[in-house]
């Protein structure tokens, strides 16, 4: 039996979980001239809403798409490899016209391209090492854009994160690169709410005023509430309001997990059945002892400090003032100065986020865990 509850992949329209206004605003937006930014906390649908605009008709049907992520960058060598993946993909697919374009615009790294006979498809073997020169690479890759025999829309998902870039004036590089590119209008997404509002409201910033702000919150329970009956029942099973409820508050409303353990009571509710709220406190406990070998992972590359720290912010929920004498005594930390150098490593190693002077545990499932640990 097919399960509604979609946790990666493509998500059918009748599968997606209202947003309905979220995805008409970005639609309108980018289908209309404008760039516009994302922002949300991770895993509550801001990739997904991305993927579900850019596959709607308004956007499919008379625009060229481009998707990448970027957490995992840490340079402008991978920005750029990145962003060169995903063009020749595009091109591969689209036209021999425009792979023929691809081609002999990335001229910096042309020796990357070639042919497969068997398969009948065009190859790009590019790796890190091929990109000497990344801003002519770059340059090259908007060249590409600005080429395409449509217009093209740009969606960049957790793009703070050239904010880490150890090379200098990143947001400049870039903001001028894209001001420049007139045949493509971008989605930038994030989930560093603090940094990535700097980047476009800030003055100092180059991106300042350059796109729309849009701030996606969690999805309402009622709203997930109508949403998972409606597509238990269409199956001829059911779930309680107290199931669901149980799961939402758990999570805080992070979709990511509430789809994850209702998919999970969906294939263990039998026809005519309905999935009480015993079942999902089994499903999360399932669920907490799973990932427990990957977060022990996770720790062991912390400091003690650093570990000390995060099981702070975990017992608090939110934790505020954490140099506080307050904060500090109240959980058995070393100092205010080593409070501030673990901060720092927590939000870059993304444990942690921060949001008007509080901190939180980034991932709801990790937080369970640490709590019970």
């Amino acid at each position: 039996m097919e399960n509604p509850f979609i946790i990666t992949g493509y998500i059918k329209p009748e599968y997606f979980c209202d947003r309905q206004a979220e995805a008409k605003r970005i639609i309108s937006k980018v289908t209309n001239g404008e760039n516009i930014v994302l922002m949300a906390a991770r895993r509550v649908g801001k990739s997904k809403l991305i993927d579900f605009c850019l596959d709607s008709p308004a956007i499919k049907n008379h625009f060229i798409t481009i998707s990448i992520d970027i957490l995992r960058t840490s340079s402008i060598h991978e920005f750029a490899f990145e962003l060169g993946k995903a063009v020749f993909e595009l091109a591969a697919h689209r036209s021999t016209k425009m792979m023929k374009m691809v081609v002999n615009t990335l001229k910096s790294i042309n020796g990357c391209f070639g042919y497969d006979p068997i398969s009948n498809t065009p190859t790009f073997n590019l790796s890190l090492g091929d990109i000497s020169n990344p801003l002519y690479t770059l340059e090259e890759i908007f060249a590409c854009l600005e080429q395409a025999d449509k217009k093209c829309i740009i969606a960049i998902d957790e793009f703070q994160q050239i904010g880490y870039y150890p090379e200098k004036n990143m947001e400049a590089i870039l903001r001028t690169f894209i001001q420049k590119c007139s045949n493509a209008n971008f989605i930038f997404s994030g989930s560093e709410r603090h940094l990535i509002t700097k980047m476009f409201t800030e003055k100092a910033h180059p991106f300042y005023n350059s796109a729309d702000m849009m701030n996606l919150d969690v999805i309402p329970l009622d709203k997930y509430t109508e949403f998972a009956i409606r597509l238990f029942k269409k199956f001829d099973k059911d779930i309680s309001p107290e199931a669901i409820a149980k799961v939402y508050n758990t999570f805080g409303g992070n979709t990511y997990y509430i789809q994850k353990v209702i998919h999970e009571a969906f294939n263990q509710t039998d026809l005519h059945q309905q999935a009480e709220e015993t079942m999902m406190e089994h499903i999360i406990q399932s669920l907490i002892q799973d990932n427990g070998h990957k977060f022990s992972e996770i720790l062991s590359h912390l400091t003690l400090p650093q570990k000390e720290l995060l099981y702070a912010i975990a017992k608090d929920g939110i934790a505020k003032q954490i140099t506080s004498a307050a904060f500090t005594k109240k959980h058995n930390l070393r100092s205010a100065s080593s409070v501030q150098s673990a901060i720092k490593k927590l939000l870059e190693y993304h444990l942690v986020s921060t949001s008007q002077g509080t901190y939180y545990i980034d991932d709801q499932l990790m937080k369970l865990w640490l709590e019970e640990a």
